[in-house]
């Protein structure tokens, strides 16, 4: 792949990224519409319908219709949910923004795999860890900093929230245009005719270590939707404040991706997995904090935005290298399934949970998450036949 083209798939998903973090702020657009957490985490259980039907699209016709393309063309449906979304008055009909909402998953979900799919197959084993880390870096810059960016635009420029979801909406539209070229310049070499299978094959995985990155992606986006949708909550009567948390959380994220991306494929996975995961662990704990001193939210953002922003390539990269190559597709298609459940899926009991038991008993839910994903990571690989499988460590 040529260097020159890389931009091109950069920004798009730096913009796209955009369009998702903008979703941290539905909660506050349904609170100011007279609504609760729990409606903002139903409408978000929307977009994971969304995401379900994008995914496996792109699963089955990536060998087609070339998956940049197809990026692109979720880049376009998540623009259209925010166009809809910034020309709603309130909640009712309530119809309406759950259809913002679901083109919005649908969009990101064709995205989000469609151009790590396209990224893929332009890339080498040896090339694959650190552009997936440049990627991701770019990703939750987009993720983390629409939100930041958002606020300010509100605060200090007097934007009503519905016009910045129009923002939003032209960001997405940028996006597409962006993703097309990259598709364009960069042509891929092997074209198929049939569609590509990869449900069934999760019987394969499952017989294999693969299955374990599939499994804790799920876990980690549960943990990452609930600190990053309801941080507004979570600071609400304290003197932290939700932008400080996204920008701190995104700047330790993407600094250390990038000083870090050619480096993290030649430390021995399992041990770097404990230790990122601890300090995920460490800086959900420090959330609890923040009703003493705002202090706490920083070091919460420090040690959460190095532990979950090195791992999830890490894992990304584990899922997608150590499948056979007739899997690999698939292992990256279930991937990124097992993630949107996660980020979608956990919001609505997140939601109910944060107003019924309140922020603390919340807090500790995403912390026992995360500590069931440590325990995903350190499990013993599965056997098959009575002998264990090869070991990728």
């Amino acid at each position: 792949m040529r260097h020159t083209s890389m931009p091109f798939i950069l920004l798009g998903t730096l913009f796209t990224a955009g369009g998702y973090g903008a979703t941290f702020l539905i909660s506050a657009w349904f609170r100011a519409q007279g609504g609760s957490d729990v409606d903002a985490g139903t409408t978000l259980s929307l977009a994971l319908i969304g995401t379900l039907i994008g995914v496996p699209l792109v699963g089955w016709f990536a060998g087609t219709i070339d998956a940049a393309r197809l990026a692109a063309l979720g880049a376009l449906g998540l623009a259209c949910g925010y166009a809809l979304l910034g020309s709603l008055d309130g909640v009712d009909p309530v119809y309406l923004p759950r259809l913002a909402a679901l083109l919005i998953g649908l969009g990101w979900g064709m995205f989000y795999l469609g151009a790590p799919l396209a990224l893929s197959e332009r890339l080498s084993d040896a090339e694959r860890g650190a552009g997936f880390t440049r990627f991701s870096a770019f990703q939750m810059t987009g993720i983390c900093a629409s939100p930041i960016l958002l606020a300010v635009a509100m605060e200090q420029g007097g934007f009503a929230l519905e016009t910045t979801f129009l923002w939003v909406a032209a960001m997405g539209l940028t996006a597409c245009l962006l993703l097309g070229t990259f598709a364009v310049r960069e042509p891929r070499l092997r074209r198929e005719t049939s569609l590509r299978p990869w449900i069934g094959k999760i019987t394969t995985l499952a017989r294999s270590s693969v299955i374990r990155p599939i499994v804790m992606v799920g876990l980690g986006g549960a943990v990452f939707s609930g600190m990053m949708a309801f941080q507004d909550s979570l600071t609400e009567g304290t003197r932290a404040s939700a932008s400080t948390f996204f920008a701190v959380h995104a700047g330790t994220a993407v600094v250390s991706r990038l000083l870090l991306a050619r480096h993290l494929s030649l430390w021995p996975r399992t041990p770097l997995i404990i230790c990122l995961l601890g300090c995920l662990i460490a800086g959900l704990v420090c959330l609890l904090g923040m009703p003493v001193h705002p202090g706490f939210q920083i070091a919460a953002a420090v040690l959460t935005g190095a532990g979950y922003g090195l791992l999830y390539p890490v894992i990304q990269t584990w899922a997608v290298n150590l499948s056979p190559l007739e899997d690999r597709h698939a292992a990256l298609t279930w991937f990124v399934v097992a993630y949107f459940v996660g980020i979608f899926g956990f919001p609505a009991f997140g939601g109910w949970l944060l107003v019924t038991a309140g922020k603390t008993w919340f807090i500790w839910a995403l912390v026992a998450l995360a500590a069931l994903e440590l325990a995903v990571a350190v499990a013993r690989k599965p056997q098959t036949a009575g002998r264990p499988l090869p070991s990728p460590e």
